[in-house]
């Protein structure tokens, strides 16, 4: 006879490593994606767009910039917030990215390196979703190696004046404000843009074939002028940015693994009803192989973010482990995207269902926040103390 089938995350019964209130974080979350975003994301997706209002929505619930204590932050424990962007990446990538690009990324680089004023000013209306910010550092030429930026901020008299461009840059063309980051006379600096200065421009990146639902931009700066207060004051060097990167690829660590479990779920459920030869291709001897290989790796991936999730509580977490976590689970889940396509079939290449969305959206994740290549040599660095970056 048939047996209850159990989730693809519960044959470890791992909840009891969890909290009251993870629980509860991640339950909450849950039922915004189920809500908001799965009756709407594949329209999303093909329409490429995203609702703006979403990032109001998302900062009434407290996401935006979760796990920062003040300034209108919910003050939640890294995990939780792991937990979050794992129920966001489950609808999608995309809106994974506009709360981690938010929170993450726009907000750390005031959190961690802005002043007092600076942060007072900016941060309780982000949190609240009702400016949006982008954060500026990829370049066209300049990815994995952004010691070679070639956007440049210099003072006149008490103003600053940036000229460069950046690229790939998520929020950009909707959002209010922009963290740039230049090259200084005193080597980097960060900078906050509002984006109705004068000579800023955020052109949108069309014709996408991955995180559709989702904002791309060029940002183009032509002698914008900025006071000398826009400065990022705490940071004149690339550390500022580079740990704004950690700060958001802590939470793809666990987003990952959203996408895979949908993906994972999807498959499970299409396989007890599809039949093939009379029979459920769920009793195929081949099929539950790969159902079991996909579980076993969603297990593993779960298991290393949580201890990731837990070092970063702790005050422990380097950025080298951050690596680690974003190198497995990705090429991971991009891995069971794929593999649950093939138990889909045919009906896997439409956006009747989530999985091949999910591998084109993961085929940009596994590229941003850090290239596969680029963690594997983080990961080469600290095993062999040899750097093979040049």
């Amino acid at each position: 006879m048939p047996r209850t089938p159990v989730g693809p995350l519960e044959l470890l019964a791992v909840d009891h490593l969890l909290g009251d209130e993870e629980r509860a974080i991640q339950a909450t979350v849950r039922k915004v994606v189920d809500e908001r975003v799965r009756p709407n994301i594949a329209q999303w997706f093909e329409e490429a767009t995203i609702p703006r209002e979403l990032a109001r929505e998302f900062g009434a619930l407290g996401l935006l910039g979760m796990h920062f204590d003040g300034y209108g932050c919910a003050g939640t424990n890294a995990v939780s917030y792991g937990l979050a962007c794992m129920e966001l990446e489950a609808g999608d990538s995309g809106v994974r990215s506009l709360v981690s690009v938010q929170g993450s990324l726009a907000m750390y680089s005031i959190y961690r390196w802005g002043s007092e004023e600076q942060k007072q000013e900016w941060l309780p209306r982000m949190a609240a979703g009702e400016l949006v910010g982008c954060f500026g550092l990829t370049e066209p030429d300049f990815g994995s190696n952004p010691g070679g930026m070639r956007t440049r901020a210099r003072r006149d008299g008490d103003e600053w004046v940036l000229d460069g461009t950046k690229m790939w840059i998520t929020n950009g063309s909707i959002a209010d404000v922009a963290i740039v980051w230049a090259r200084t006379e005193d080597g980097f600096g960060g900078f906050i843009v509002p984006t109705d200065t004068p000579g800023f421009s955020a052109p949108k990146i069309t014709s996408k074939l991955s995180l559709r639902a989702s904002v791309t931009s060029e940002l183009v700066l032509e002698s914008v002028r900025l006071p000398a207060g826009a400065r990022l004051p705490e940071v004149h060097s690339l550390r500022g940015p580079l740990s704004c990167l950690d700060e958001a690829r802590f939470g793809i660590v666990f987003g990952s693994l959203g996408a895979a479990r949908d993906c994972l779920e999807t498959a499970i459920a299409y396989s007890r009803e599809r039949e093939v030869f009379d029979r459920p291709i769920a009793g195929f001897q081949l099929t539950q192989k790969k159902l079991a290989d996909m579980a076993l790796e969603l297990q593993k991936g779960f298991l290393l973010a949580l201890h990731l999730g837990r070092l970063k509580d702790a005050g422990r977490l380097e950025a080298r482990q951050v690596s680690l976590g974003k190198l497995n689970n990705v090429r991971e889940a991009i891995a069971i995207a794929r593999e649950c396509r093939t138990i889909l079939g045919a009906n896997g290449v439409t956006l009747e269902y989530p999985v091949l969305r999910h591998a084109n959206n993961l085929e940009s994740v596994l590229t941003y926040e850090g290239t596969s290549e680029v963690h594997t040599l983080v990961i080469g660095q600290a095993l062999t103390g040899v750097g093979a970056f040049s």
